[in-house]
């Protein structure tokens, strides 16, 4: 795949809708690991903010899938795109190495550097957030036509 064709302006287009799908699902992701953290468990330990961050993980993933089906990835090329199991294993996957990464950061700067776990939640969205889109753009979304 060209890096050229990677930019062009409709695939600029595509990401900012999937910025903007991927702050709906952060929505969801952080408010559902602050509902564990803040009401649920009531105070933070390693495995407590482990459990919360993955729940939080999972509601974000289903509103992530739902919505990039729907409202990003929709050029006529990715129209079927998606839409198969194997294709959400793929979404998952790519979604689960992304949780590695932020459960990573969540380990690295809440246990070991003592930084609040909303700001390093944060700091690794923005890293995350692009790492999902570029694996789900390549590896379900950029198909040739005709091909499933």
């Amino acid at each position: 795949m060209k890096i050229n064709k990677l930019l062009k302006p409709l695939l600029i287009k595509e990401f900012i809708r999937y910025a903007l799908v991927g702050g709906i699902s952060f929505l969801a992701d952080f408010g559902t690991l602050t509902l564990f953290e803040e009401l649920i468990f009531g105070q933070t330990t390693d495995w407590k903010i482990f459990i919360s961050t993955a729940v939080g993980f999972i509601v974000g993933l289903v509103v992530n899938y739902i919505l990039s089906l729907i409202f990003v990835f929709r050029a006529q090329d990715n129209k079927n795109s998606g839409r198969s199991v194997g294709d959400f294993l793929i979404f998952a996957l790519v979604g689960i190495i992304g949780l590695g990464i932020t459960e990573g950061f969540m380990h690295l700067g809440v246990n070991v550097i003592g930084v609040h776990y909303m700001i390093i939640k944060i700091v690794a969205a923005g890293i995350v957030l692009v790492w999902n889109y570029l694996g789900r753009k390549i590896l379900i979304f950029n198909r040739p036509k005709g091909e499933k």
